[in-house]
């Protein structure tokens, strides 16, 4: 997906290199407070030859997060080579979706406090969807920023919301009411689309499947969406063995598994039939 240049900043971080052009290997990061995820596409051959994902315990702060990216970097071969594009994913809350139409980039801030806790010194990023002619305001973490332009020189950076919304949009062709859910270990993320549109999107953190399930409910009635009728697709951590899965099957009628129809093949040594736990850095390139 293509970047908007940005007007508050640098979107697409730039310094000298000795990339060749001829280079076909991309690296996808993506980062929240609760894990990391790494994906190696090879554009020449077009397959995924790495893809993996670690979680933590609990959240951990930008500094240790940090030491984990630099720690998992370090310790894989699969990162050892030299990349064409670096793309660097957030997925965290300190975000918020405007209309276009509404946005002006000098009150970024004054958008996203209303919703999120942010701090004087924090820079404030934004990245156009175009799907549905929108703006996710959101935080990067700059000492994160700094480390991936310090190692590999030229990355972009973009808020996982922007390719979630851009990816469901794109492959949307229903007017029927859908829901999506994108699961992670300790937070979720959620859309609903109508007439090929975006009707919500939103975060949420949960710490027991009593929690998920109410915010999901609790989404569906304000929405006055019917949970026996309205389909409902997961991405992301989540299987038909996971306590989420199994109290969502409990309220709501019509569950899927998202199975994205990827136009890359995947390598031997990796799953492909759990692609859809991977399905933002899958699309991200």
């Amino acid at each position: 997906m293509k970047l908007i240049p940005m007007v508050t900043g640098l979107k697409t971080t730039q310094k000298n290199s000795n990339l060749t052009t001829n280079y076909k290997k991309e690296l996808s990061i993506q980062v929240n407070l609760n894990g990391l995820s790494f994906c190696v596409f090879n554009r020449s051959e077009n397959s995924i030859e790495h893809l993996s994902l670690f979680h933590f315990e609990k959240k951990e702060n930008p500094s240790v997060l940090l030491q984990n990216i630099q720690k998992h970097l370090a310790s894989n071969t699969a990162f050892s080579d030299s990349f064409d594009q670096v793309t660097l994913l957030y997925q965290n809350d300190l975000a918020t979706l405007v209309p276009l139409e509404l946005f002006n980039p000098a009150n970024a801030a004054d958008y996203l406090k209303f919703n999120s806790k942010i701090l004087k010194l924090d820079v404030i990023e934004f990245d156009e969807i175009r799907s549905n002619k929108s703006v996710i305001i959101y935080v990067p973490l700059m000492n994160i920023n700094n480390y991936i332009f310090e190692t590999f020189g030229e990355f972009t950076f973009k808020h996982t919301a922007a390719v979630l919304i851009e990816t469901l949009l794109n492959q949307e062709n229903d007017a029927n009411p859908k829901v999506y859910i994108n699961m992670n270990f300790a937070h979720f993320e959620m859309l609903v689309l109508k007439n090929q549109g975006l009707e919500f999107y939103n975060y949420f953190e949960f710490s027991s499947p009593e929690d998920f399930i109410y915010y999901v409910l609790f989404t569906f009635e304000q929405l006055g969406l019917n949970p026996e009728d309205i389909p409902v697709y997961f991405t992301g951590e989540i299987s038909d063995e996971s306590e989420c899965y199994k109290m969502a099957f409990t309220y709501i009628r019509h569950l899927h598994f998202l199975n994205p129809n990827y136009k890359f093949r995947f390598d031997s040594n990796i799953e492909s039939t759990q692609a859809h736990r991977h399905f933002t850095i899958l699309n991200s390139f």
